[in-house]
């Protein structure tokens, strides 16, 4: 498993990804989940992955071999006119993997289901966040709550819901969706660093900030021991009961 949460605000676009993957408890291992594909000038598009690691590479894998061809009959993710389009190009392929492991019963062998954040930007279009499922269809954010999950997505949900809003600015969105990646860690064993953090600012058509963060990162560090320690504050200055 793993997570991943993109924001969609005024400013722009705040993403985040783990990079842990594993075959049991014994073969944990990392790879990156997001994926930049950028045209200065023209567009920027960021590509989260989470479920079956063979689906998700497969996916990258045909993006970017369309890329390379650049044929007419296959307009790949530089040439659609959409970022809508993009992420209905993407479920079509990921599905067709996907339809690889079903059986001669039509049942699968295992799971082979991914999903995919996109976030980015095409020319003067608005920039946009979508979220493609497994079965291929898409949806987009919701304006009153401007972000998406994949992956393990109820631990690091609370914290999104109280914070981000439509205004929220860009640095404190990015500060609010790394407290949601630690909150999910502390949770989950499946999801581990270390982790990416991309910033995008709208009309700018090229990635803002690009960092990756592991566990003794300072920036990550204080983070995670300042957050603690406001929690336990918090929770300390709650209300007495009668009996107390």
């Amino acid at each position: 498993m793993t997570y991943c949460v993109g924001i969609r605000c005024e400013q722009g676009l705040v993403l985040v990804s783990d990079s842990r993957t594993n075959a049991g408890v014994d073969q944990v291992s990392s790879y990156s989940k997001m994926h930049r594909f950028e045209f200065p000038g023209e567009r920027v598009v960021v590509v989260l992955s989470a479920g079956n690691l063979a689906t998700t590479q497969g996916v990258i894998d045909r993006i970017e071999r369309d890329l390379e061809e650049d044929r007419e009959d296959t307009p790949g993710i530089r040439h659609l006119p959409r970022l809508h389009d993009i992420a209905a190009y993407i479920g079509d392929i990921s599905r067709e993997l996907q339809a690889r492991y079903t059986g001669d019963n039509g049942q699968r062998a295992f799971s082979a289901n991914a999903s995919f954040l996109i976030g980015g930007q095409i020319g003067k279009q608005p920039h946009d966040l979508l979220l493609v499922y497994p079965e291929g269809n898409y949806i987009s954010y919701a304006p009153r709550a401007p972000f998406l999950q994949i992956g393990e997505s109820k631990y690091g949900k609370p914290i999104l819901d109280r914070i981000i809003n439509h205004e929220v600015s860009l640095s404190d969105a990015a500060r609010c969706a790394l407290v949601s990646m630690d909150s999910t860690m502390r949770s989950n064993i499946s999801v581990g660093p270390p982790f990416e953090l991309l910033l995008y600012k709208k009309d700018t058509l090229e990635v803002y900030r690009h960092r990756e963060l592991d566990m003794d990162e300072p920036y990550y560090a204080r983070l995670q021991a300042e957050w603690g320690a406001a929690l336990r504050r918090s929770f300390d200055g709650l209300p007495r009961f009668e009996w107390e």
